[in-house]
């Protein structure tokens, strides 16, 4: 039986925005490629987009050989997660893209792992190369693609036995991947690596429930901000105009979020993009209660909470290990859709402590050892090469 590598990656410039797919078909032996495949999409999102990759380098896979056994190497994590099996499909664009790429090979044919960006430049190659014809008003061809050469793919042009691949004549001197992204400017990158995806992170600004220090997570009463928070919204809006890096905005779906954006957005004169992942944990039987009242009313659930990040809040609600997963899932999504810009989160506690904590390596319990202030900022790099670098950690400067 023949085995296959599929590599597949989406892009949107925008999210939703200009969008297009690129997916490579390898020979699982020899690391050859076989077929290329690369569509500009028209405006729609980057998850959408990454699907459509997933379905492109599945149905090119088939045509060589449908009994085939089908390894998937993507570097979005929800698209791998949801696949596998471990994380529902709740978005209805997603769903059919789902089903059908389900039905191209038999279940147990079909594999999927999960790869750093830098690991899938190949694809990611193509999907730029897509949009790029895109915005030229023209197609995508094979025929004039550098993405294989420029990945530096092994078998880079031949099939097995030295034979021309498809797509491979007619290739051109390579363009360096630098070449396609504009650099941010302020919180600037090395510049060996190319311009990362900055992640500047804001706490909201303060709700009534913030003095008093009690639980407030995605599943409590969903508070709005308080006079002093909306004060703090101005402040920290009027310092981010200043330095004149934020490229675009990004918020929880949350009240509390999505003001603070709004207020910050209006003085950037930018649109604020609803990211779900950016959510606060859901503290369950906790929301609204202060630390003390929980260790009163639940002790034997707080001390298992403070020791296992994979335990849960009483009545139901989120663990840290489950926010973690999704934190991690939507950084890839995000740096992969942001590459070389610098994007605002305005986010919640856990979410922010969780992108600093993964970005150092360091373990859960570092959770509970750093303080964020409300309406803080931090901000966190993300490298070509899957590295990342803490640049600010809980700045409160513009609030003094």
């Amino acid at each position: 039986m023949r085995e296959f590598i599929v590599e597949a990656d989406g892009g949107s410039r925008g999210n939703p925005g200009p969008a297009g797919y690129g997916a490579v078909v390898r020979d699982a032996a020899t690391g050859a490629t076989l077929l290329e495949a690369a569509e500009y999409l028209g405006v729609t999102t980057n998850n959408v987009a990454e699907y459509r990759g997933l379905l492109a380098g599945l149905h090119a896979a088939r045509t060589l050989d449908p009994a085939a056994e089908v390894h998937v190497r993507l570097d979005s994590r929800l698209v791998v997660e949801q696949m596998s099996g471990r994380w529902q499909i709740k978005h209805p664009a997603i769903k059919p893209l789902a089903l059908e790429a389900r039905g191209v090979f038999p279940p147990d044919r079909v594999t999927y792992e999960w790869i750093p960006r830098a690991e899938n430049k190949h694809a990611d190659r193509l999907a730029n190369e897509a949009m790029d014809a895109g915005a030229r008003g023209e197609r995508w061809s094979a025929e004039g693609s550098t993405a294989d050469l420029e990945a530096g793919a092994p078998g880079a042009g031949e099939a097995p036995g030295g034979e021309p691949r498809l797509g491979a004549p007619g290739r051109q001197q390579s363009r360096g991947p630098g070449e396609r992204r504009s650099a941010a400017r302020g919180w600037s990158a090395a510049p060996d690596l190319g311009a990362p995806a900055t992640l500047v992170l804001l706490r909201h600004g303060e709700t009534p429930l913030t003095p008093q220090k009690r639980f407030s997570g995605s599943g409590g009463t969903n508070p709005p901000l308080s006079e002093v928070g909306r004060e703090q919204a101005h402040r920290v809006a009027e310092a981010l105009a200043e330095r004149g890096t934020v490229q675009a905005v990004l918020a929880s779906p949350l009240t509390r979020t999505r003001e603070t954006a709004e207020i910050v957005a209006a003085r950037l004169n930018l649109d604020v993009v609803v990211e779900e992942g950016l959510r606060e944990t859901d503290f369950g039987a906790w929301e609204g209660l202060t630390f003390g009242e929980v260790r009163d009313r639940y002790p034997d659930d707080l001390n298992a909470w403070l020791a296992d990040p994979a335990a849960r809040p009483t009545g139901g609600g989120e663990s840290f290990a489950e926010t973690a997963v999704r934190v991690a899932a939507t950084k890839d999504e995000l740096v992969t859709a942001h590459a070389g810009r610098t994007v605002l989160l305005v986010t919640h506690v856990t979410p922010i402590k969780t992108f600093v904590r993964l970005a150092l390596g360091a373990p859960p319990e570092s959770l509970f050892r750093m303080e964020l202030s409300a309406a803080s900022l931090s901000a966190v790099a993300y490298y070509a090469d899957g590295n990342a670098s803490v640049r600010l950690f809980n700045d409160t400067s513009h609030l003094r």
